[in-house]
Formats: structure tokens, sequence, C-alpha cells
């Protein structure tokens, strides 16, 4: 969040400088926001496959029946975040690190700048005087956060299937792309699937 929020305002300071008639606006502030989104995910997306890896990675031996009482038991497949680095990298290569990452950029750019465009938009419609005061920024970033969350959550669904396709039994979005396992999930497991666990993301998001 510290780079991607410092890299917003160099960005933003960058094309300014560069282009001096620019227009100061949402627009400058979505451009600037959506190559910022990609630097943050770029220097830092192998921390977030680890962190999925490791919440995903009771793998399940043999087949699972409905009964959680004929259920085999779980084995743990990483010890932590340096040994799910380091099984990672000697099995994949630094590509592995960057397993799913196509989604998250894809993701990240629209999110990213759609947060700072309405951010900077619904603040033009506070009056002046109270444009500095915390609770009507509090409310601009809680609704654009969540707007920006809700356009592009089907490419963070897509990212965290491929993330831990390893582990699944399915190979529902091996090899199919970014928009071709959009289109794999819609088909075989619904159209609400692509915004499964959106509510908890709301949390999340009114939070930062």
């Amino acid at each position: 969040a510290a780079l991607h929020y410092m890299a917003y305002e160099e960005y933003r300071r960058w094309i300014i400088l560069g282009f001096p008639n620019v227009e100061q606006g949402p627009v400058l502030d979505l451009v600037a926001g959506s190559i910022a989104g990609g630097t943050a995910v770029v220097s830092t997306y192998p921390l977030d496959l680890v962190r999925t890896k490791l919440a995903y990675q009771l793998q399940v031996k043999g087949a699972v029946n409905v009964s959680l009482r004929e259920s085999k038991p779980s084995e743990q497949v990483y010890k932590g975040i340096l040994d799910c680095v380091k099984t990672i990298y000697r099995q994949n290569g630094l590509k592995g690190l960057y397993r799913g990452m196509a989604p998250s950029l894809y993701g990240i750019f629209p999110y990213s700048g759609l947060k700072f465009y309405f951010y900077e938009k619904m603040k033009t419609h506070v009056p002046e005087e109270h444009r500095k005061d915390i609770i009507p920024k509090l409310a601009c970033g809680s609704v654009a956060g969540l707007l920006g969350q809700t356009i592009t959550y089907p490419l963070d669904v897509v990212r965290r299937q491929m993330q831990v396709q390893a582990f699944s039994s399915s190979n529902l979005v091996k090899g199919k792309g970014t928009f071709g396992s959009l289109v794999m999930i819609a088909k075989h497991q619904g159209w609400k699937q692509l915004f499964s666990g959106l509510s908890i993301n709301y949390l999340k998001v009114r939070h930062l």
C-alpha cells in the first residue's frame, strides 16, 4: 500500500512535469493510479502468491467423501514463507513466483485507476469548505474502493484459481489464460462464482 500511494504521487508529478498543459483532474488520477497499481503488483506479487498458497496448502489425500468423517487426513505442503518461496522457485523457477500475475495486472490497472478517478470525481461534489474534512474523505474513499473492487473482482477470482491450481484436482483454468479462464469459470461454475467472496472484500476495502 505504501509503494502504491508513493508511486501514484510520483507518477502524477512526472506526468504534470512532462506535460505542463495536461488538465489536472480525475483523468490524470486515473492514468497515474493505473500505472502505480501495476508497479505495486509487479514489485510485491510473489508475496501475494505465497500468502495464497500458504492459506490453501492443506492438500487432501485421495478423494474426499461428502461425509466429513469419511474424508482422509490432510498434510501440510509448506513449512513457512521461505520454504514456500524456495519450493516454488525450485519447481518452476522465477516464472513460478509470478504465476497468475496477468489477471492481477489486468485487474489492478482498472481498479487502481478507477479508485483514484472515482475518489477525485466524488470530491468535486463535496462543498469546498468540507473537502478537507475527514468524514467526506472517508466516504468518498470507501465508495470509490467499493466501485473499483466490484468492477474488477472477477479477475481477482481468476487470479486465485490460477495460483492454487497445483493443489486442485480441477484443470478448469489450466492453460486457459485470463479471459479464457473467465469464460470457463462462468460456463462451468456459473457467473455468480466470479463474484464469490466479494462481500468479504467489501469489508477489507472499506477499512483501507
